[in-house]
């Protein structure tokens, strides 16, 4: 018998011009693993840059606090899993779950993240959606915005209360107050801009379209962008934005904004670029 595997070596480095990225996703998140690798697809055919994604879930069915504050307590068995697939990037995709446990939350996810991948061997840089969207904002000056959420009344004012605590007034919000993630997840993105034309947005630096990255948000960005005047962005855009500067990575992602196609400016904090 041939032995079939002379010449086959498993311990060959990651293949150049290839970048994987991890994900950590509620259970019942369906939009976030599609969004993502369209946007990044659009980056490879710009650049020629391969993106590989790869997820870990935690449970969470129903968008109520004591689900979202449940999720939390398993992002580091989450993070710890993912890292496993020696990851270059890991995301927490969710943003209400973090925002849930009060201001200034994602410093201390993201920081538990960073710490469970680096026990097992695989660090990898570490974003969330929820401290992506509220850096995004300041690293490009957006001190007043509009924005639009699936969200319970209640939860849509925490969200906004947390943006706010960073120094961001929140002109208007939206509540589309839809509870079960699997039904964010089937909502028409085609009626956003429609949604965002009704906001109030005298003076307004930006439109968050979809604060939340299960809330599908992608087919209008463009659109609506185009339509109010004023940079638009979802918890989604600013993810990708992040997961991109990790990797050092120009964004060259069209049909999605301003933000990814790289016709923002950072603003200058201090003397220094924020970043």
């Amino acid at each position: 018998m041939n032995d079939v595997t002379t010449g086959i070596s498993c311990d060959s480095p990651k293949p150049a011009g290839l970048s994987r990225i991890g994900l950590i996703v509620p259970s019942s998140n369906t939009t976030m693993e599609t969004e993502l690798p369209e946007l990044f697809a659009r980056q490879t055919a710009a650049t020629g840059h391969r993106y590989t994604f790869h997820s870990a879930r935690a449970g969470m069915k129903n968008v109520n606090r004591e689900e979202l504050l449940a999720m939390v307590g398993k992002a580091a068995d989450c993070a710890a899993a993912v890292a496993d697939a020696d990851v270059d990037v890991i995301a927490y995709a969710c943003l209400v779950a973090v925002m849930a446990q009060g201001p200034s939350a994602h410093v201390e996810s993201e920081s538990v993240i960073e710490r469970a991948a680096a026990a097992t061997g695989h660090p990898a840089a570490v974003t969330s959606s929820a401290g992506a969207l509220v850096r995004t904002l300041h690293a490009h000056g957006f001190g007043r915005i509009a924005m639009v959420t699936p969200y319970m009344k209640p939860l849509t004012q925490m969200v906004r209360d947390y943006i706010a605590a960073t120094g961001i007034e929140v002109v208007d919000a939206v509540s589309l107050e839809v509870s079960d993630n699997l039904a964010v997840g089937r909502l028409d993105p085609s009626g956003l801009p429609a949604i965002a034309r009704d906001l109030l947005r005298d003076g307004v630096d930006a439109v968050v379209l979809s604060a939340c990255v299960q809330m599908p948000s992608l087919p209008a960005v463009q659109a609506a962008e185009d339509e109010l005047g004023v940079p638009v962005i979802t918890a989604a855009t600013a993810t990708a934005s992040e997961i991109l500067a990790a990797l050092g990575h120009e964004p060259r992602i069209s049909g999605a904004g301003k933000l990814l196609a790289g016709a923002l400016t950072a603003v200058q904090v201090g003397g220094q670029v924020s970043r």
